[in-house]
């Protein structure tokens, strides 16, 4: 499955009424979820392939533990990771106030940003109570799977 044919299966799955959905083809998983208008974490799994045998296969998301620790990221606190690829909105609009900060202290359900993808806004809520330690993505960058977003303390 190429790029363009996961945007229009991604597409389609949003615009309908499935609230989860789930495809495998040659050795590729893709399982798929939406509650409300919140984001729902979206999975890919890369499986052996007997076409493919003895190729390795690169995963494309970030591997929280090790590239948090590569990337200075490490630390205490919760982090936070983007569940789908987009861009990053720190605000609700061009005008508005970013939605938290370093040192708000956010509840648990809070909006922290929104991400884009396929011209639909995905707000990224806390799933923690505590305080913003720290801000991984700049205004209007693109974001990965399981990239970090913030760590909250």
């Amino acid at each position: 499955m190429d790029l363009e044919q996961l945007l229009r299966l991604i597409d389609a799955v949003s615009k309908s009424a499935l609230t989860e959905f789930r495809y495998e083809e040659r050795g590729v998983r893709i399982r798929m979820g939406k509650a409300g208008t919140k984001a729902g974490a979206t999975e890919v799994d890369r499986v052996p392939d007997t076409a493919t045998a003895g190729a390795e296969l690169e995963q494309q998301t970030w591997d929280d533990q090790e590239k948090a620790e590569a990337s200075g990221m490490q630390g205490e606190g919760r982090m936070i990771v983007s569940p789908l690829v987009g861009t990053f909105y720190a605000a609700p609009s061009e005008e508005a106030e970013a939605f938290v900060a370093v040192g708000d202290r956010v509840k648990k359900g809070q909006v922290l940003a929104i991400i884009e993808a396929m011209k639909l806004m995905n707000e990224i809520e806390s799933d923690c109570d505590g305080v913003v330690e720290q801000v991984f993505v700049k205004n209007g960058e693109a974001v990965e799977y399981g990239q970090p977003l913030f760590r909250i303390r």
